[in-house]
């Protein structure tokens, strides 16, 4: 591991206990002795449902992964894909703006023998799929239900409105290099030269040269994914049944609390409005938005006791363990391979 990951695992624990410190300072009556009596007399069942959804949560990331890498004829396991996932899921939540979850999947998958162009496609397509199942699943819920949108404070609201401008924005991008290309690689170029004149960039040359290689990646994977709609489809259902079953662990979290089944759509909204409003800051893993988004929304429904409970429950399941048992997976998946480099 290079300083600059062990400098962002060690920032992903200051950040994590500062997120978990406010959290609990904005309830004045919280009281640990009673979070953890909260816990102990939840409804088991709720929380099985919950961990089993945080497991199924990953195995969609996999086989979403598996199902654009077979489509360019390579096959790989369940099990690879619980790794590919694994991988991503871990470093896109301790690095900024997620930027280390495709070269932890990618390393995965190369080392099982996938080429590396059909690697960098298929995690390109995975992650074109995934912002367009999320902005899907964000504008379906704010057309349904605008008026939980609009009971969130002016602050959340704001993150939301960023979250959607970020989704729509990379959403258009993928589109006008689809049928623009030219235009669009004038647009990012203008821009950066001008970050670059208001010195919040530098090195304009090195980051152009950058901006190459990543412009030849999307056309590498605009001319292989031609004519594979069936594959597209189906990479995108599965990212949007992953978003799903993300929501549904809070969901579980809300029953095994005492939640009430008659709130079950106001709740489905509140968290699906957070999951967009996340994407607005380039934190690791989101923390600290995440938790005030859904300790707002929570609040919508319940006292602010019971909103901290729940927050710090939920997010425990949803976030902290998941991270936890998928660098327990990288750990697994990296000393399998080294294994099996070593006795070959």
């Amino acid at each position: 591991m290079n300083k600059r990951k062990v400098f962002w695992a060690i920032l992903f624990v200051f950040i994590a206990a500062f997120s978990i410190w406010a959290v609990i300072a904005q309830c004045r009556n919280f009281s640990m002795d009673e979070f953890i009596h909260t816990i102990k007399h939840s409804k088991l069942e709720w929380i099985i449902m919950a961990v089993i959804c945080m497991i199924i949560y990953i195995m969609f990331e996999g086989l979403a992964i598996l199902s654009i890498t077979k489509s360019f004829g390579h096959k790989r396991t369940i099990k690879n894909g619980m790794v590919y996932a694994a991988g991503d899921i871990y470093f896109s939540a301790i690095t900024p703006s997620a930027t280390g979850g495709q070269p932890a999947s990618a390393f995965f998958m190369i080392k099982d023998g996938i080429p590396g162009v059909i690697v960098t496609v298929s995690l390109i397509v995975n992650v074109i799929m995934y912002n367009l199942a999320l902005l899907s699943i964000g504008l379906v819920t704010l057309i349904l239900f605008p008026n939980i949108y609009f009971s969130f404070d002016f602050s959340a609201r704001v993150f939301m409105v960023i979250g959607y401008l970020v989704l729509v924005g990379l959403s258009a991008l993928f589109l006008l290099f689809l049928k623009k290309e030219k235009l669009l690689y004038k647009i990012i170029e203008v821009s950066m030269l001008f970050l670059c004149k208001i010195h919040l960039m530098h090195n304009f040359e090195k980051r152009k040269q950058k901006l190459f290689k990543t412009i030849d990646d999307y056309k590498m994977a605009k001319q292989m994914i031609r004519g594979k709609c069936g594959m597209l489809i189906k990479a995108f259902i599965l990212n949007v049944l992953q978003r799903l079953f993300l929501i549904a662990i809070t969901m579980c979290t809300f029953f095994a609390l005492g939640g009430s089944v008659s709130r079950f759509f106001d709740m489905f909204a509140i968290i699906s409005f957070t999951q967009v409003g996340s994407n607005s800051v380039p934190i690791p893993g989101s923390m600290g938005v995440a938790d005030f988004l859904m300790l707002n929304g929570f609040m919508l429904l319940m006292s602010s006791k019971g909103a901290t409970n729940l927050e710090l429950l939920s997010r425990s399941l949803s976030f902290y363990t998941c991270v936890i048992l998928c660098g327990i997976g990288v750990l697994i998946g990296y000393i399998r391979r080294r294994l099996r480099r070593d006795y070959k």
